[in-house]
């Protein structure tokens, strides 16, 4: 199968590393840098391609890892090829855009999976398999925590389309998925707490959330652009029959001040791609299996749909200052 990789900066070479080590799979890679794309295939042994097109030309599937303003028009050209696509998060700049893009997916009938590779890491599959199979009984509560290590470049700000948009829609995919029921209703607040530069951008770097789960399931979420200790993504989830945790591990980028309890056994996660990559390889293996028909999509145009719309949600909440009900946000 001929992959191409389209992007090879920062993510896509770490796409370009696992691609390449995946059995069948000839990695094609391009990039508008086509500098940094013969570079990049140089060290996973991938070949090259002139440009973006030459390697859609020449692809049997592809694995788009570009800047997020390139992804629609990326994804459509996938479409005029009638080949199957993955695409990390968005799918779109906007929610219309997305939705837009998602329709036109459908009405082809066409393959794409979307990059939410927590779906994929071991501790939240677990997390759902006790939730679907009954073994953590009626779900009372959850919580979920979204904290970096270090805030973006200030020339990311403007662009990231928000906090919620940007890094929290990870966690509003992820609580979708886990909890197997939408978002009803959410209501978020935010501040600028350490760097005011994304009070220029009419952004926050510290925000909080309560989501109401259409099943009633109560969720409370934390996100913050700083986190001294390191990179932590938790989720835990509280049942009639047990309380568990994800991201809980000896990286666990957190303290306890209680006399006499050991510090945390290693050094923080320093960001997404140390922690999650096992789970980014995971997701690849699934993608070939679905580019090659074995498969259907884990992970939709459609979900990307609807975990924009909950950061849609809780971008309103937060400007307006009141609850917003999901049936408010266009689907």
């Amino acid at each position: 199968m001929r992959v191409a990789l389209l992007g090879a900066g920062r993510i896509g070479v770490m796409h370009a590393r696992l691609l390449a080590g995946l059995p069948g799979v000839e990695l094609l890679i391009a990039d508008v840098d086509a500098a940094r794309a013969v570079a990049v295939a140089g060290e996973v042994g991938a070949r090259a391609m002139a440009s973006v097109e030459a390697a859609i030309d020449a692809a049997d599937a592809l694995a788009i890892a570009s800047s997020t303003d390139t992804h629609a028009d990326l994804v459509r050209a996938g479409l005029a090829r009638g080949i199957p696509m993955f695409c990390e998060k968005p799918l779109a700049r906007d929610l219309a855009g997305s939705i837009a893009l998602a329709a036109e997916i459908r009405a082809a009938g066409a393959v794409l999976q979307l990059g939410f590779q927590r779906r994929f890491d071991p501790g939240y599959l677990e997390a759902r398999r006790m939730v679907t199979s009954g073994e953590l009984g009626t779900v009372y509560l959850a919580r979920l925590a979204g904290h970096d290590p270090a805030p973006p470049a200030e020339a990311y700000i403007p662009t990231s389309g928000g906090l919620f948009r940007d890094f929290s829609v990870h966690d509003f995919d992820i609580i979708r998925w886990l909890l197997d029921t939408e978002v009803e209703e959410v209501y978020a607040d935010g501040a600028v707490r350490g760097f005011p530069m994304f009070a220029t951008y009419g952004d926050v770097d510290n925000a909080v959330a309560t989501l109401r789960m259409r099943h009633g399931v109560l969720v409370a979420m934390t996100a913050s652009r700083h986190d001294p200790r390191g990179y932590d993504v938790r989720a835990e989830l509280f049942g009639s029959k047990d309380s568990i945790g994800v991201g809980m591990d000896a990286k666990l980028p957190l303290r306890s001040v209680e006399p006499g309890v050991p510090p945390p056994a290693e050094t923080g996660w320093s960001g997404f791609i140390e922690r999650f990559t096992p789970a980014y390889r995971a997701e690849l293996v699934t993608f070939v299996d679905v580019a090659a028909g074995r498969l259907p999509s884990p992970c939709t145009a459609q979900d990307g749909v609807e975990a924009l719309r909950i950061a849609e949600a809780a971008s309103r909440s937060l400007a307006e200052h009141r609850p917003v009900r999901l049936d408010e946000i266009d689907r």
